[in-house]
């Protein structure tokens, strides 16, 4: 059985086994049925099909559903769901999650200061964890700290976008102030030739005032 769980901070009950490859075979190439018959059926009462094989989900473990939907991937040709642990959290529970926590911030090398994504990712783990944890004793705590989480993550989304923004204008101004400097520089040149220029022709013209006084 896969332990798709043990890659986040969140409790995840164990993986079910939903479908296998034989399965879906079934389902998609078995034989076609015969056309319905447009008058078949039309007075009779429809009967639904049984739900008494169907688990009902209480109406916290719906909640948590919500919050943080399954998990769900195919493996060897066997489609798995995992859904999120409705189990109370004990203290115990709690020092464990902050002792996983500081294991994988340490084992994947997180920064501790500065913009980082691996350390953005583990603590929004943790977070959705505790989340899950007072969902499981009262849900409208839990609701109330799912709109704090997503207010927290558009808050910092803008401030990032604004941090990309200040970084691409100050490289386009950089380029534009790389390409004045090379104009100015052009025309720096130019004027000093111009100096050289001008100052040639004045001293022509006093060598040629000094020979009129001469004269």
């Amino acid at each position: 059985m896969p332990g798709s769980g043990q890659d986040t901070l969140v409790k995840y009950e164990t993986p079910v086994l939903v479908s296998t490859g034989a399965t879906l075979k079934r389902r998609t190439s078995g034989a076609p049925a015969a056309p319905a018959s447009p008058t078949k059926g039309l007075g009779q009462s429809r009967k639904l099909p049984p739900v008494e094989g169907k688990p009902q989900l209480s109406q916290t473990e719906d909640i948590l559903n919500q919050i943080l939907p399954p998990r769900e991937w195919s493996e060897e040709g066997q489609f798995w769901v995992q859904r999120v642990s409705p189990s109370p959290a004990t203290r115990l529970d709690v020092i464990n999650l902050q002792e996983a926590l500081d294991a994988k911030l340490k084992e994947r090398q997180a920064r501790e200061t500065g913009i980082d994504p691996i350390r953005q990712e583990l603590y929004g783990q943790a977070f959705d964890e505790i989340i899950r944890q007072v969902t499981v004793n009262c849900a409208e705590r839990g609701l109330l700290l799912l709109r704090v989480r997503d207010e927290m993550r558009m808050t910092l989304a803008a401030y990032q976008t604004l941090y990309e923004s200040s970084i691409a204008f100050g490289m386009r101004k950089a380029l534009q102030g790389e390409q004045g400097k090379a104009d100015l520089e052009v025309k720096v040149s130019q004027l000093e030739h111009d100096q050289l220029e001008l100052e040639r022709q004045v001293s022509e013209m006093r060598v040629r005032m000094e020979q009129m006084e001469k004269r």
